[in-house]
């Protein structure tokens, strides 16, 4: 067994040292189970040192020019070997036990793909909520948040991976699609909730209430059209670190 962990990065060298110093401890897990490991970090057409320090710890850099988290999802598999694509976000610090659920789950060969729910790395309340929000809809729907994501490498390649149409809420049109395929394959789409994925409540500090809940107001009033542009999809696109 082999896995490709695969990291999409735009702009990140303030939070991926920590992050990718917390996936290879972690890969202990799968290292212990006797399965191969590769790191893939896709530079999203960063400006700063991302690649450099991707490189630096050992990661396989690869470079995707156009700057959409699909894209960068995308050209990573595209390099990837392994027989399972583990995507996990520039900054998100997955532990040891995580990839212990990770690896049993994908030992009872039940299971097409997964995620796991999440905890922010801030004690403030209205992220919490948020989180919680979230975490009650993907455990009850099967949505993976985009943060980690785990998909048998042959099912992803099927369904021809992630949509490059929308520039968020990808996730959850894969999820969508791979329930399906889930269905015609007897397997089943698991939500890991023993060791929540940690991951940066950064968005909080860097936007306003204000500025999210119209975000979201415009995207619902407009059916998802902002999910279709870069510049609408600000929160992702707009640089802020």
């Amino acid at each position: 067994m082999k896995i490709s962990i695969i990291v999409p990065a735009f702009n990140e060298e303030r939070l991926l040292p920590r992050s990718l110093t917390s996936i290879q401890a972690a890969t202990a897990a799968f290292t212990d189970a006797g399965w191969d490991i590769e790191l893939i970090v896709c530079d999203n057409n960063s400006t700063d040192r991302t690649a450099k320090i991707a490189a630096a710890a050992g990661a396989r850099v690869v470079f995707e020019p156009v700057n959409q988290i699909s894209r960068a999802r995308n050209t990573g598999a595209a390099q990837a070997t392994g027989d399972w694509l583990l995507f996990i976000d520039a900054d998100s610090f997955p532990t040891r036990e995580l990839f212990g659920d990770v690896a049993s789950a994908i030992a009872t060969g039940r299971f097409l793909a997964g995620g796991s729910i999440l905890r922010f790395d801030t004690e403030d309340r209205a992220a919490r909520v948020v989180i919680g929000w979230w975490n009650f809809l993907s455990r009850a729907f099967k949505w993976a948040a985009g943060s980690f994501i785990l998909c048998e490498t042959a099912a992803f390649r099927d369904l021809g991976g992630f949509t490059e149409a929308l520039y968020a809420s990808e996730e959850i049109n894969l999820f969508r699609r791979l329930k399906r395929l889930a269905r015609e394959r007897r397997k089943s789409i698991v939500i890991l909730d023993r060791h929540p994925l940690v991951t940066s409540g950064r968005k909080g500090d860097l936007y306003s209430w204000q500025e999210m809940l119209r975000f979201w107001l415009q995207t619902m009033l407009s059916g998802g059209a902002t999910l279709k542009s870069a510049h609408r999809a600000f929160p992702w696109y707009d640089g802020r670190r």
